[in-house]
């Protein structure tokens, strides 16, 4: 007899699903060399990423904190990578 498994949510954490929204919006990117997150500092992309957050929450998260977690998240987000030497990448 076949046995399937449940399958585990793509993102598992608040954290994950914050930064999937604001790279989905555009509002953030990753460093090309070494993968860090790096804020494009677009205030257009995140304005879409806050809309998203709006409209799409997490269940069991209201639209207002799922809006403070994706400021979280980007306020820990620097707009360097930082394993780049002066801005390079």
């Amino acid at each position: 007899m076949l046995m399937t498994r449940d399958r585990r949510p793509a993102i598992r954490t608040l954290r994950g699903w914050a930064i999937h929204v604001l790279q989905e919006a555009g509002a953030i990117h990753d460093c090309e060399e070494h993968g860090w997150a790096k804020d494009r500092a677009d205030p257009h992309a995140l304005a879409h990423a806050i809309d998203l957050a709006r409209e799409a929450p997490p269940a069991g998260l209201s639209p207002d904190d799922a809006i403070a977690e994706l400021r979280d998240v980007l306020d820990s987000i620097g707009d360097t990578c930082p394993e780049c030497r002066d801005g390079d990448c």
